[in-house]
């Protein structure tokens, strides 16, 4: 997508077009001529920019949807046909009214319609549309309404109608509702009516809405469709980084074809790997290196130690990932039979299990839900304390209400050493969940304890490697692909020079115990990142690479653990020392959630399911709330 500059117009070309006055986003290319008033408007390259704005912006959409509606009305053809077809190579949609009391799908933002979906007797979409589409509203629905393939369907769905069931029902979209974005949503009986059969009044309100022209959405689904291909920008300096580079481009590597069991292969090497870190550099953690060696000999620890009571223990930062993944997993069976869910919220809840399993509580009046915890809090070796962050723990304490960032300022790399999970989740729901919004979900999880803008945005860059690496990308291409999208983000200065350091100083030549002092101790975020990149990418094997990362000054078992986490994604399961894996503590607990993480997506459970047993043990195990 084109480069922008917001230009308010004069008020003879606002007259003129009958437009509102508002700023406009302007080809920067077209906007010298438009100030002076001597070009005609680029009315489809506005267009296509208040859909961008209206999606980023919660707060501001309500008054760009009258200018959208306009320039739709300006750019679309005199047809007063009710019901016209929207289509490319790729998608087709029926655009036209639809019974808003029958079964629906809709595309949601806060109380508002914005699109509702029926199924024809083919299986194809009819859509009606009430208001201007944002860039994810129109998103959704040329998603939606992608061509099945023959065989398969529509992402293993026989029909576009069944597919949109599925991305309603528990999509990773759903949590873009708690960010004030549009969202999907199923009413089985109607517009205002409820599962359980009770009215909702404020959507009760909405069954009178008339849908907008068919000639008008069909524009803005067409001008959506045909600007949003990624142009190729310039090489970006560091300067000018967050203007150049587009978040909406795909990602930065391509997408292997690979088995099954190479994937669970690589599910399981992140996370055993990830633990696995953690046990080597527990003991270690707080030593210094010159301590280390010391002890252990000129090649420092390089086999599990005795730490907490046993050898292959591990620490809060694996206590912690459990409880990540298996938030994520509450949270889409809460999608699947409630209809709706926030997967920060719902792993939020999950941090405060964790918490209880230290013995502690929120200070807040917060439901935990003790009546059904659920089958990892159960694990009783779970419940020990191994050295938790400070941080972690007062922030979990002072949480009023699921969901919302920490408040305080802190950037120690405990959010960012439990987010590997959510690399993992995103990549099964690639389909639904985008780079991005694997980046958003890892960044908005480790807020939750750690205030600080980089304590943040380093759980999401996590996030993206964890997503590219298990696709099959290169470490190399997943960085670029995480650097992308971590430049767009404000504040993300520190976490990038962070992660160029390590990437600068694996081909430096420079000893290894050397360039890592450079990065730093690791007791913050983006050194315990930039650390773990470092040992990954010069790595000559798992092994080498998990040993580099817990021999040095500072926090051993975080970047033991990050850099497990990575090379195990990287190589799978089978790279790892056996004499490693066979005594880690709680190998069978983290290999089962591993496996449910995998498996997740194709559980047949929810509102609609007709495996009632099915549906009570996956609730049991993972209730969700």
């Amino acid at each position: 997508m084109q480069n922008f500059e917001e230009q308010h117009l004069k008020p003879e070309t606002l007259q003129r077009y009958g437009l509102p006055d508002i700023p406009y986003p302007i080809p920067v290319a077209d906007a010298r001529s438009v100030r002076r008033g001597t070009g005609d408007l680029p009315l489809d390259a506005m267009l296509r920019g208040l859909q961008k704005c209206s999606s980023d912006d919660g707060a501001k959409w309500p008054q760009i949807e009258p200018a959208m509606d306009r320039l739709a009305e300006l750019l679309s053809p005199d047809d007063p046909r009710a019901v016209i077809s929207a289509a490319d190579d790729h998608w087709w949609l029926e655009i036209g009214p639809v019974d808003l009391g029958a079964k629906l799908v809709t595309v949601q933002r806060d109380d508002a319609l914005i699109a509702a979906i029926t199924a024809r007797e083919d299986g194809r979409l009819r859509v009606a549309v009430f208001r201007p589409l944002d860039a994810k509203s129109a998103e959704y629905l040329i998603g939606l309404g992608q061509i099945p393939h023959p065989e398969t369907g529509v992402n293993m769905r026989k029909n576009n109608w069944e597919y949109a069931l599925d991305c309603s029902a528990g999509s990773g979209n759903h949590y873009a509702a708690d960010r004030g974005e549009a969202y999907l949503s199923y009413w089985q009986k109607g517009l205002g009516i409820s599962w359980d059969g009770s009215e909702e009044p404020e959507w009760c309100k909405q069954l009178d809405l008339v849908a907008r022209p068919a000639a008008r959405v069909v524009t803005e689904l067409g001008i959506y469709y045909t600007r949003s291909a990624p142009e190729n920008p310039e090489p970006a300096t560091k300067t000018g980084a967050a203007e150049q580079i587009d978040a909406s481009a795909p990602p930065a590597w391509r997408t292997k074809r690979q088995q099954r069991r190479t994937v669970q292969g690589r599910f399981l090497g992140c996370l055993l790997g990830g633990a696995v870190g953690d046990a080597l550099g527990a003991p270690v953690e707080f030593m210094k290196r010159t301590e280390i060696l010391r002890r252990f000999g000129p090649k420092g620890i390089t086999h599990y130690a005795p730490a907490y009571g046993g050898l292959g223990a591990i620490t809060d930062d694996t206590q912690m990932s459990l409880f990540t993944a298996e938030g994520l997993i509450r949270g889409w069976v809460r999608g699947c039979f409630k209809g709706i869910t926030t997967y920060s919220g719902v792993t939020a809840h999950a941090y405060l299990r964790w918490l209880q399993t230290q013995g502690e509580s929120p200070n807040g009046d917060i439901a935990l839900g003790t009546d059904e915890p659920g089958w990892l809090f159960q694990q009783r070796p779970l419940h020990s304390r191994r050295a938790p962050g400070n941080t972690c723990l007062s922030a979990l304490r002072a949480m009023s209400s699921l969901g919302e960032p920490a408040q305080n300022d802190s950037k120690g790399c405990g959010g960012v050493m439990r987010v590997a999970p959510v690399g993992l989740f995103a990549w099964r729901l690639r389909d639904q969940m985008s780079t991005q919004d694997a980046f958003h979900l890892g960044t908005e999880l480790a807020a939750l304890t750690h205030g600080h803008l980089t304590g943040a945005l380093t759980g999401g860059v996590l996030a993206v490697l964890i997503l590219a690496l298990t696709d099959g990308a290169s470490l190399p291409e997943a960085l670029s692909a995480s650097k992308a999208i971590l430049q767009t983000e404000t504040g993300h200065d520190e976490t990038l020079d962070a992660i160029e350091m390590a990437e600068a100083l694996a081909v430096s030549g420079l000893p290894h115990e050397e360039a890592i002092a450079r990065l730093g101790q690791g007791w913050i975020a983006e050194e315990a990142l930039a650390i773990s990149i470092y040992c990954a990418l010069v790595a000559r094997h798992f092994k080498h690479g998990v040993i580099l990362a817990v021999n040095h000054d500072g926090d051993s078992d975080s970047t033991g653990s990050i850099t497990g986490n990575l090379l195990g994604t990287m190589h799978g399961v089978k790279a790892m020392p056996a004499e490693w894996l066979e005594p880690l503590e709680l190998r069978d607990v983290i290999t089962e959630l591993t496996e449910d993480l995998y498996a997740f997506k194709d559980w047949p459970i929810g509102a609609y399911s007709e495996n009632e047993e099915l549906n009570q043990h996956i609730w049991q195990k993972y209730p969700g709330f």
